[in-house]
This record gives structure tokens, C-alpha cells and sequence, in this order.
């Protein structure tokens, strides 16, 4: 049954741009097409900007609107770069919300190809609002200029399941085999309707696999509201894309530093981290030897009995996981990087496909580390049930590894018991009683439920409920502002405990991930470097995001030629060699070869800034975004917490409690704790003020009204929002 339909003239991209985007209001059945305006390209540039900019203006100013109103919006956009097929890392998607975990703006990146498929079809972004009264599939057609709301019902067409859902909806929207490749669908699973982890798949079909694959917009519960609005899906059929499409400025001068930056990555994979073969799943061996793998909820940063050996995470295993060959497994057409892979034949030991040999997207660094080495589960079998269960029900696997760790280890303190979990064992390594919950989840039955409302509220819920020690609790749960921590222990690494503290929307490493840096590096050893770092880079990153581009080309292959560089920065002398100064300078180039807008180095890390702050200030008018905020970390994040770890690396403590001057002989563990505690807490406040000042926010952590004025976005009603704050 069609709700709503809308005919439009297909027009094509000039210089990166649709130059439209695209309103839907699920409780008004409307569709409406809006321009962009130059002002909108020049200072938010695209991606997360546009999504950002499209929801301040569209969410009522006059409350503080909450994930679940149907006021609030699910914003997509790629970006002026994004849908390149020339250039490595050109297939990225931005979503953005209002989260149901941390009650502020959320954005998440993907691959898949619906972003730049919604671009090539005449739309720069979508912005979903207001709450269907029945299930609904959105579907734009570039092809034929049309898009249709159309009301849905769970049937025998169209399954429940994310895996099964992608499949369908690519075969009935494709005309024949060869135009699949032309469908994008986005879904999420059952999870999505009964946790606050929901996720979302974005695919992209290929001749390779001859399967519509996936990957996942995963941070924040972007999937819960995608499912509390009642959508099922949205499906993009995309015109066909050639180089032309993006049309960009200079069409030659882009394909060029394509070309470069392509022959770089394809000459130099092989020989550092193997990106085209074994994509992330590299990482593991790499964070358990310098001590940085989650492990048994973040105590530990490495297996204790083979810490220095291999874990069966490493290569060498990983190649046999994954069923790819070199070079043929990218999530956008014509990347270079091709770090997408996949497990063929999987066979389904638990659940409603239990007996199925199924295909796995995946497993990533982030589902390994949070689903294995954090539960104590070192069978990568267990990995891909977890990776297969998740994708398909809807579910994140980062926060489900962080939250269910979290579980594992009140179950081992004895805060929980199997009354309480209903008979499931949840111990460190039972792996099957982990997976129960994904299913307990799925159906919105047993303890699944409590579990999926995320680490937050099951600190207080286990608080309340059953006698757990309320700061115990805050100590070990790993989240801050609500959102769970990705998969790096940062207790040794002030530096990135500034980067997961002083996230716009959590502890997500995609703002700064600094700990190479900081601790293997050692490029950032005082107080003012790790500032500047927590300023740039959070910056740079966030640029990616404006853009449509992927960050791996950047920074996971690099070539000899960085190590001989020493460019400093013009303003404030600060060596420059980590941020791999020559690739800058081609994304540069690129930007300016795609947009028209002649660009440096320095105009890029403007353009950040400016959407930046504004994201910082939407979050200060949806009630948070100060001090407050990026305090109250969870004292794991910056110590050990328990007797236990200190004692596991006591050598390392003690060492560093007798350099800063303390006296610790004939003190037992606990007092040592409490001493290196405060210390610890004293220098990430410390860190807090550097960074505030770096960025140009008062001691609040509030942007200053000079700095939005210097950054144009001085409008009245952001005025409104900080001026109490100043």
C-alpha cells in the first residue's frame, strides 16, 4: 500500500553536489525536496555537516527533544567527495540522531553504497521524521525519479532479519541480476525494536560475491530509532555509476591524485598491515603485544598467559577466516583499499539458523576484540556467531561486547547470579551464554532486556536491584556520556583518555584514536603536545566525516617518505610527521579538484572546526556538552581499578608511583591504588583545561561566542544556546 509518493526531474551532481536533499515525515505521510544553499556548502560542507545543519533547523528549538519524539530526525548524507570511484576510501556514509543511550547528537560512519546511490539520485542528504503508524519501506528510485512511502507488513516477503531483509528487497527492486548492483538498502533487525543497541545495515551488492553484503552505521542505537519510527527499510536504486558521476571541477586533476594515492596503497599494503587481505583483523596480535587488547572487561590489555605468544586472533589465522582475495573486497566501487572482507560457510551452532551455513560480513578489529578477547573467548567461531547473530538482529557489536563484558564481570563478583541472569552462566570465556543474550534480546524476553538498555542504566539497575556497589559499578563500566567504549585499554595513555573523554558523542575512537602516538611513538609526551593532538586530530578526523571519505587510506597505509619528512607547522612550530603531511596535501588537492573551492591544508582543518563546535553546541541545547559531561569518567579508562590488575602489572605501577616521588614501601596494594588514582584523576583534569583552551572554549567547556564568530556561525539562535555558558 503506497502512503505517499512524489515524482521528481533527475538532474545530475555538479562539482560533488545534488544540490537538493530530501524531507520525509513519517507521521504526515509528506515528502518534500529542498535546496541547498551556497551558504550550507561553504560552511557545512556536506556529510555530517549537512546532517547536523538539516537538524538544528528542523527539531523545535523551544525543548529539549529526546530520542524517542517524533520530533527527532535520522539524517544520511555522503558528501561533496563522496561516490568517487577514482580516489581510495570515496564510499562513506554519515548518520546522524539523537541517541537513546546518551540523549546528544550521535554520528556514525559507514561503507556500504547508499550514500553517494542517494547522491547520484538527486540527493545530497535525507532527513527522516516523525513516527509511521505502521512498518514502512522508503524507496527512491534515481532511476525513474520517484520515491514512495510505502506501508509494509512482516510476512513471508519480507523477513525480520537484517540479512535475509537485504537479500529480498535487492532482488524485487533490481530489474535483472545485472542491475542489483544499483540497489542500496538500509535495515535493521528485531534487536533494533527491543534495545537501545540497535544498529543499522547498509549494503552493496557485487559480482564478486554474488551477495548483497553489509556494513553497519553501529554507534549510539542509530537502529533503535531507525526501528521506534517504524521503518523496515529504506532502498536507494542508484543510476549507473561511471567516473562522471560526481562531476567533479576538474575532472583530471582528481582522477590524477586518485591514481597516486592508489598505486601507493596497492604498492605498500602488502608489506604493513596487509589492509587488502586481512583488513582489520590485523589488530589484534598488534594491541595484545603492546599490551592495548580489551581484555575480561578492559582489566587486562592482553591475554595473561600469552601475552608476548600468538593469540589465535593474528594473521596468519585471520587468513584463513576470511574468504577474499587480494585486492577484490572493497565497500565502495573502485577503492584501492579493499579492507571489506567476509567468512564463507559459517555454520550456525545456536538460535533460529542454527544448522545454516551462512556468509559473515566481518569479523572486524572492533567485533574481535569486543566479543572476543573482552569476554575471555579465544574461538573465532564464537566471534562469527556473535558478527552473523548482531548483524542480523540489529545489534552493535562494539556496545554488545563493552556492555555484555561488563556483565560477565559483575557475574564473576557476584553482584549477579544464575537467579538473577536466569540460569545463564555468565562467566569470563562462556561464550554461549553471551550469544543467549543476543537471542533474549532479539525476541525482547529474559534478561536480554535489562542488558540492552545499555551499561548506563545497568549501573543503576544493578545498583538498586541487587546491592552492587554503586561506585564499584561506575569504576568498571565502560561508558561515558552513556555511550559504551570502543575496544582500546587507554589506562596508560592519557592522551587517548582525552580522546575518548572529550568526544563530541562518547568514547568512539574515530575522533582520536592517539595511543600509538602517545605510548609506541612517543610523539606526544607533554601536557601541551597531547593538547594540540586533541585538537587537530578530533579536526582532521571530523573532515573525513564532512567529505564522504573513509580514514584508512589515510593513516593504515604510508609511504617511506613520512619517515623523511619534517614539516612543522607554520603557527605553532609542532612536528608534523604523524599526521602524514603528503597525504594532507592530496586531500587537499582532491577537494579542491572536486569542488571548485581552491583549499590548503589549514582550510580543511577549518571547515572541521566550524561544524565541530556547532556539533558541540547542538549538544549544549539538547541539555549537555559542558565540563560536566566530559567528566565522570569510569576510573578503568585511567587505571586499575581492582587489586587484581594492579597486581598483574605491578612492576609497571610501583615503577611509576617511585618516578612520580610517592613513597609506596610497606604500603599494601589498595593504598597504592588510591594513591595512583588521584594522581591520575588530578592529570586528566589538568588535560581537560589544556584542551579547552587549545580549542577556544571557556574552563567550561563551552564554546566562546569569539570563536563562533570567528568560525561564521555566529547565528542568533546558536547565541542563545551558549551565552548562559559563557
Amino acid at each position: 500500500m503506497i502512503l505517499a509518493e512524489k515524482k521528481y526531474e533527475i538532474q545530475d551532481v555538479q562539482k560533488g553536489y545534488a544540490n537538493r536533499t530530501l524531507y520525509i515525515n513519517l507521521s504526515k505521510n509528506e515528502i518534500a525536496i529542498k535546496p541547498v544553499s551556497d551558504e550550507m556548502k561553504e560552511k557545512f560542507i556536506g556529510g555530517k555537516g549537512f546532517d547536523l545543519w538539516l537538524m538544528w533547523n528542523s527539531l523545535p528549538k523551544d525543548k529539549v527533544i529526546k530520542w524517542d519524539d517524533p520530533e527527532n530526525e535520522i539524517c544520511i548524507s555522503s558528501g561533496p567527495l563522496g561516490g568517487s570511484i577514482f580516489y581510495p576510501g570515496s564510499g562513506k556514509s554519515l548518520v546522524t540522531s539523537i541517541s537513546p543511550l546518551t540523549g546528544i547528537i550521535v554520528d556514525s560512519n559507514v561503507g556500504g553504497y547508499f550514500g553517494p546511490y542517494l547522491k547520484f539520485s538527486g540527493f545530497d542528504a535525507i532527513e527522516i521524521q516523525g513516527k509511521a503508524e505502521h512498518h514502512v519501506i522508503i524507496i527512491i528510485d534515481g532511476v525513474e525519479g520517484s520515491i514512495h512511502i510505502k506501508k509494509v507488513e512482516y510476512s513471508d516477503e519480507f523477513s525480520e532479519y537484517s540479512h535475509e531483509l537485504t537479500q529480498q528487497l535487492t532482488e524485487k527492486y533490481a530489474k535483472d541480476d545485472a542491475e542489483k548492483r544499483q540497489i542500496s538498502v538500509v535495515s535493521s533487525g528485531p534487536a533494533a525494536r527491543h534495545s537501545k543497541w540497535g544498529m543499522l545495515n547498509f549494503s552493496w551488492y557485487t559480482t564478486t560475491r554474488k551477495h548483497a553484503s553489509v556494513k553497519q552505521a553501529g554507534r549510539g542505537g542509530i537502529g533503535t530509532v531507525f526501528a521506534n519510527k517504524n521503518i523496515k527499510a529504506l532502498v536507494c536504486r542508484s543510476p549507473r555509476v561511471t567516473i562522471k558521476s560526481n562531476n567533479p571541477a576538474d575532472l583530471e586533476a582528481a582522477r590524477e591524485l586518485g591514481r597516486i594515492h592508489s598505486k601507493e596503497i596497492v604498492e605498500i599494503d602488502s608489506s604493513q598491515n596487509e589492509m587488502r587481505r586481512v583488513g582489520t583483523g590485523y589488530l589484534p596480535e598488534i594491541m595484545n603485544v603492546v599490551d592495548l587488547l580489551p581484555t575480561e572487561n578492559f582489566r587486562y590489555g592482553s591475554h595473561k598467559e600469552i601475552k608476548d605468544k600468538n593469540i589465535p586472533y593474528n594473521r596468519e589465522e585471520m587468513r584463513k577466516v576470511y574468504h577474499v582475495k587480494e585486492g577484490t573486497d572493497g565497500c565502495w566501487i573502485g577503492c584501492t583499499m579493499s579492507c571489506s572482507h567476509y567468512t564463507l560457510g559459517h555454520k550456525v551452532m545456536t538460535g533460529p539458523f542454527k544448522g545454516q551455513e551462512v556468509i559473515v560480513d566481518g569479523p572486524e578489529y572492533e567485533t574481535i576484540a569486543g566479543c572476543g578477547s573482552n569476554w575471555g573467548v579465544w574461538d573465532v567461531n564464537w566471534v562469527l556467531e556473535v558478527n552473523f547473530y548482531c548483524d542480523t538482529y540489529g545489534l552493535d557489536t562494539i556496545s554488545v561486547g563493552t556492555g555484555i563484558g561488563f556483565v560477565m564481570e559483575c557475574y564473576e563478583k557476584g553482584i549477579l547470579n544464575k537467579e538473577i541472569t536466569g540460569g545463564l552462566e555468565l562467566n569470563f570465556g562462556n561464550a554461549k551464554a553471551a550469544v543467549e543474550l543476543l537471542h533474549q534480546m532479539a525476541l525482547g524476553e529474559g534478561f536480554g532486556v535489562i542488558i540492552g538498555k545499555g551499561i548506563r542504566e545497568m549501573k543503576k539497575y544493578f545498583a538498586e536491584n541487587y546491592g552492587g556497589d554503586p561506585q564499584f559499578l561506575h569504576d568498571i563500566g565502560m561508558e561515558h556520556k552513556g555511550l559504551e567504549f570502543s575496544e582500546y585499554i587507554t589506562k596508560e595513555s592519557l592522551a587517548q583518555q582525552g580522546g575518548y573523554g572529550l568526544a563530541l558523542k562518547g568514547p568512539q575512537h574515530d575522533e582520536a584514536w592517539l595511543i600509538f602516538e602517545d605510548m609506541v611513538r612517543n610523539t606526544i609526551p607533554t601536557f601541551e603536545d597531547k593538547a594540540k593532538a586533541l585538537r587537530w586530530f578530533p579536526y582532521w578526523r571530523t573532515w573525513f566525516g564532512l567529505n564522504g571519505l573513509c580514514k584508512l587510506p589515510w593513516n593504515d597505509a604510508i609511504g617511506p617518505q613520512n619517515k623523511e619528512l619534517t614539516v612543522k607547522d607554520p603557527k605553532t612550530g609542532e612536528l608534523l610527521q604523524a599526521r602524514i603531511p603528503y597525504h594532507v596535501e592530496w586531500y587537499a588537492k582532491y577537494f579542491s579538484a572536486v569542488t571548485g573551492r581552491n583549499s590548503t591544508p589549514d582550510d580543511l582543518i577549518t571547515m572541521s572546526e566550524r561544524v565541530y563546535n556547532f556539533q558541540r553546541i547542538f549538544n549544549i541545547r539538547l541539555g549537555q556538552g559542558l565540563r560536566e559531561g566530559d567528566s565522570n569518567f569510569p576510573y578503568r579508562a585511567m587505571g586499575p581499578v581492582t587489586p587484581l590488575e594492579y597486581e598483574s602489572r605491578q612492576e609497571r605501577y610501583d615503577t611509576q608511583l617511585k618516578e612520580l616521588g610517592f613513597e609506596i614501601s610497606g604500603k599494601n596494594t589498595d593504598d597504592k591504588i588510591k594513591i595512583l588514582r588521584k594522581h591520575r584523576e588530578e592529570q586528566y583534569s589538568k588535560l581537560q583545561d589544556a584542551v579547552y583552551k587549545e580549542r577556544g572554549w571557556n574552563q567550561n567547556g563551552c564554546p566562546t561566542i569569539e570563536k563562533v564568530k570567528e568560525l561564521g556561525i555566529d547565528y542568533e539562535d546558536v547565541i542563545k544556546f551558549i551565552k548562559p555558558h559563557q
